[in-house]
């Protein structure tokens, strides 16, 4: 049955919120498999008359390789059924579109967001979901993988105020004075500064935590990127450093050591923030101006991907995304094949961005998304 049959005879009159997150109960062993897997006979489960006897599994069980993968397809099987398709930009993504009508779907193993355009559609799709799966009691969207949103009039505003609050409090740090900046300028962070930190899994942990964290605060993306340059031998110096990130802020800028500079970027959609990220970069730049047109390249394929996801959820953009660099020469490096004999260095996936050029100015770059 579609949602579009189905949403126009809903038994349950809910009101949901234009963002739901559902639930579903034991997702895996709703997976079917497609391999041949064997397990022991169960304990208590045993065939007296054929001890040895291992049993074939048709669906999945918890603890199986194949579970999540088996669910994912048994899921996305149904959901292709119901009418949506699967975004090619990004796999856990399903759109239904009908007239000027949509739902989206974001899936993360058993969790589940639903949004779209009217609230009957929502209430239709999860009628038909709870069909073929057995579903918790669906809820408003505030937290989803540590992730708070709070709905105001505007939309929704995203903050990872609690996961902060457990982070501090795991560390020990939630009564810690606080800090203007993340990182000191002294002394200089290299991976032989101080000496080998007691604890490396425990710098580890906390560095994975301040990346995802990252998420919601692009300004600590470089000094997480710097400081976990030495996940693989850290020192106290750095446990101290992450430990000042703890207690907030960011910074920007090349790496003195071995003087390989630093991709940043941020992309907007109107005034909201949508994507960012401060890497290092693979090989050190013969200049500056290489460096950041290395930086305008990242970015725009970046682009093209959000453009790409934008396109199959029905978001046409009235006019070509604009790309904004600081670097006058490597504006006019974009555009102009007079200057690619300087730069024959540059790896050839670089140049890709001239394909992409259609105005170019010293201030900025206007790329046809």
């Amino acid at each position: 049955m579609s949602i579009g049959k189905l949403k126009n005879k809903i038994s349950n009159q809910r009101r949901y919120h234009k963002s739901q997150k559902l639930d579903v109960n034991n997702a895996f062993l709703h997976g079917t498999l497609q391999e041949e897997v064997y397990i022991s006979q169960p304990p208590g489960f045993v065939d007296k008359d054929r001890p040895h006897y291992v049993c074939r599994l048709n669906k999945a069980l918890y603890g199986l390789k194949q579970a999540s993968r088996a669910w994912y397809q048994e899921l996305k099987t149904y959901l292709l059924r119901l009418g949506f398709y699967n975004s090619l930009a990004d796999t856990s993504v399903f759109v239904y579109r009908s007239g000027r009508d949509v739902v989206y779907t974001l899936v993360y193993v058993d969790d589940i967001i639903v949004t779209g355009s009217t609230n009957r559609l929502i209430a239709g799709f999860i009628d038909a979901l709870a069909e073929r799966f057995s579903l918790k009691e669906p809820t408003d969207l505030y937290y989803f993988l540590g992730i708070e949103a709070t709905h105001t009039s505007k939309g929704l505003h995203l903050m990872q105020r609690t996961y902060i609050i457990d982070l501090l409090t795991k560390t020990n740090m939630l009564n810690a004075k606080p800090v203007s900046t993340p990182m000191a300028p002294e002394p200089s962070l290299t991976l032989h500064t101080g000496q080998p930190h007691d604890n490396p899994t425990e710098y580890r942990i906390v560095l994975g935590s301040l990346q995802y964290l990252a998420f919601t605060h692009p300004d600590i993306a470089f000094a997480v990127n710097r400081l976990a340059q030495f996940m693989h031998s850290p020192t106290d110096i750095h446990w101290q450093a992450a430990k000042r990130i703890l207690r907030y802020l960011a910074g920007t800028g090349g790496d003195r050591e071995d003087l390989i500079s630093t991709n940043a970027y941020v992309i907007y959609i109107g005034t909201t923030p949508i994507s960012w990220s401060s890497k290092k970069q693979k090989r050190v730049a013969r200049s500056a101006i290489e460096a950041e047109y290395r930086a305008v390249a990242n970015a725009t394929a970046e682009l093209i991907w959000i453009c790409s996801l934008l396109t199959e959820l029905g978001v046409t953009l009235p006019v070509a995304p604009i790309v904004y660099c600081d670097n006058v020469g490597a504006t006019y490096l974009c555009a102009n094949p007079v200057f690619h004999s300087r730069m024959k260095h540059i790896a050839i996936d670089y140049h890709f961005i001239r394909e992409r050029v259609i105005w170019c100015s010293p201030r900025h770059s206007c790329f046809d998304g």
